[in-house]
């Protein structure tokens, strides 16, 4: 019995020995892989095989995947200068897929820096010579699509570097400021914009961007300006008053609401809603284009702190399909109260508006019905748990237009 006993102690005694060494060994093979100092051998472009392919170059915002050796434990990958994004829990020894920052201040890069990928882990770092690009520009979004001659103006988007020519409403600009980080052009207005206004353009040495609508215009897709098309019907008050808001293009719809108790809902009382008569929101012909290549556009000037209700958008009083904007939730649904420095120009896709379960029409057809036409009601409602003290807005040239 104690000879068995003797026997069994020699064997756990060697599993164990065995079980450590073994340990050992993964120990030294983990920590021997990553040893050395990261080493770059290739960029590649990341999307699904087939289309996996050597890149020869990369621009901004785009997902690459990065070849090499020694990659796991990265702290920081650096474009230009500027930390990408990354999760070091999918890379591997040998790969390392990133996301490279949306913004690269071209101009503003050190010569040093230029065209470098810098590899930081917690086992050493390299820098690996590559050309990164600035990419051609794209256009979100305009200030104000109605300013004033004589007024400021901002083009926003993506990769304004290296300008060439900017138009604005079909007229070049020449006299503009691009923001340093390249998301920006300002400018005053030319004189000579007509009320058929024109596209606008920005051409760089990467390419050109024209948006597929006019700005400066009072006619294409408008439902009502209050001027020279005035479908309006009840609701809101009027003005053309320059010095309550001031930049204003003709008349305009002043909505209002004091001491609005909370989930008050109901629009319909005096001053809280801009109703109109029947138009046409997108043409019977385009019917069988795609939601999301229209969208609702209007102007506003908010003069006073909005930090609580919401507008909620209908069609022909119906509550199929709604589209809410609430300009004072920001993205982290933290509350920012908005206010306006003069007009600006408000973009809601029409894929933006839902049904109950949260999901948009499939078809125009669906939200507009047959003929594409209908009133526009654009109602204040009190839809948060704050009491709406002192709520003002003026709005003016609604409209729909054509953004892809």
């Amino acid at each position: 019995m104690k000879k068995l006993k003797n026997i069994k102690s020699c064997l756990l005694l060697a599993l164990l020995a065995a079980a450590a060494f073994t340990q050992y060994g993964c120990k030294k093979d983990a920590s021997s892989a990553s040893k050395g100092a990261p080493v770059i051998t290739a960029i590649r472009n990341y999307v699904a095989h087939p289309g996996d392919s050597l890149l020869s170059s990369v621009g901004t915002g785009q997902w690459i995947v990065i070849s090499g050796k020694n990659l796991k434990g990265a702290l920081s990958i650096n474009f230009d200068g500027v930390k990408g994004s990354f999760n070091d829990a999918w890379f591997s020894d040998t790969s390392a897929i990133v996301l490279i920052p949306a913004v690269i201040a071209f101009p503003s890069v050190p010569s040093d820096k230029l065209n470098t990928i810098q590899y930081i882990t917690n086992h050493g770092q390299t820098t690996f010579s590559f050309p990164i690009v600035a990419p051609a520009p794209t256009i979100s979004g305009i200030s104000n699509e109605d300013a004033n001659p004589g007024d400021s103006v901002k083009i926003k988007g993506f990769s304004f570097f290296f300008i060439k020519s900017v138009t604005y409403a079909g007229i070049n600009v020449n006299n503009y400021k691009a923001s340093n980080d390249g998301t920006s052009l300002s400018f005053v207005v030319p004189g000579s914009v007509t009320q058929t206004g024109g596209i606008v353009s920005v051409e760089t040495k990467s390419g050109k961007a024209s948006t597929v609508y006019p700005v400066h215009n009072f006619i294409t897709g408008v439902l009502n300006n209050y001027d020279n098309i005035n479908n309006f019907s009840w609701g809101s008050g009027t003005s053309n008053s320059s010095s309550d808001y001031p930049g204003n293009t003709g008349y305009y719809g002043v909505m209002q609401a004091l001491n609005l108790s909370q989930y008050d809902y109901s629009w319909w009382n005096y001053g809280r809603s801009i109703n109109t008569n029947a138009a046409q929101w997108v043409p019977q012909a385009n019917l069988n284009d795609t939601v999301s290549h229209y969208a609702l556009k209007f102007e506003i000037s908010v003069s006073k702190p909005w930090s609580t209700g919401s507008f909620k958008i209908l069609k022909d009083y119906s509550y199929t399909y709604t589209a809410l904007y609430h300009p004072w939730k920001t993205a982290t649904g933290a509350i920012a109260p908005f206010v306006t420095k003069g007009w600006q120009t408000v973009i809601i896709p029409l894929s933006n508006f839902v049904d109950d379960k949260g999901f948009p029409a499939p078809k125009l057809t669906d939200l507009l019905g047959s003929t594409g036409a209908g009133a526009i009601n654009i109602t204040f409602i009190n839809d948060g748990a704050n009491t709406v003290q002192n709520f003002e807005a003026a709005v003016d040239n609604i409209r729909i237009v054509r953004i892809k």
